[in-house]
């Protein structure tokens, strides 16, 4: 893809990409415009290439996505070996990171979500908030279309479960 390609399909993305970035980092802005910006520059220096085996919206996204990732997983590790080293513990290199992520536009909605379970989270945000298909969501988040159909099948189906109570008392 040339690059002028390249910056127009960006621009074009550019509202629903931080609405996913948005989605990666818990609703932190701040977070959020790093991620995205981060992941600008991986693509127009060419860490990220486009290879055309699914779309540009698809591909991005999951460039957003391990972009994320990565910001928590070096955040994580770094608050945790400070907080280590203060307190004088030794330091284990064998934990994990990454705290789970949220995202959605109201905060009932938010609420609920937050509830369900990351991968669920993410196939539900990508399709609802995204427009993806689901097998477009598929491949941004590096599953297989069956994985992803069953946890936005379960993921729909746990939000009705959780709002139902909600929806009697209006």
């Amino acid at each position: 893809m040339e690059a002028t390609d390249l910056r127009r399909e960006l621009e074009l993305l550019h509202r629903d990409s931080f609405g996913w970035a948005l989605s990666c980092c818990r609703q932190r802005k701040d977070d959020a415009e790093e991620v995205l910006q981060t992941a600008y520059i991986k693509v127009l220096d060419g860490r990220a290439k486009f290879e055309g085996r699914s779309s540009f919206r698809t591909w991005f996204f999951g460039v957003i996505r391990r972009t994320a990732y990565e910001q928590r997983r070096r955040r994580w590790l770094r608050d945790t070996l400070l907080a280590r080293w203060f307190a004088g513990q030794p330091l284990r290199s064998d934990e994990s990171a990454a705290p789970p992520e949220t995202g959605a536009d109201s905060s009932l909605l938010r609420s609920a979500l937050s509830r369900l379970p990351e991968r669920q989270q993410q196939v539900l945000h990508l399709v609802f908030y995204q427009d993806l298909t689901v097998e477009e969501a598929a491949g941004v988040l590096g599953v297989s279309l069956g994985t992803a159909r069953t946890h936005f099948d379960r993921g729909k189906r746990r939000l009705r479960q959780i709002l139902a109570p909600q929806e009697v008392g209006r």
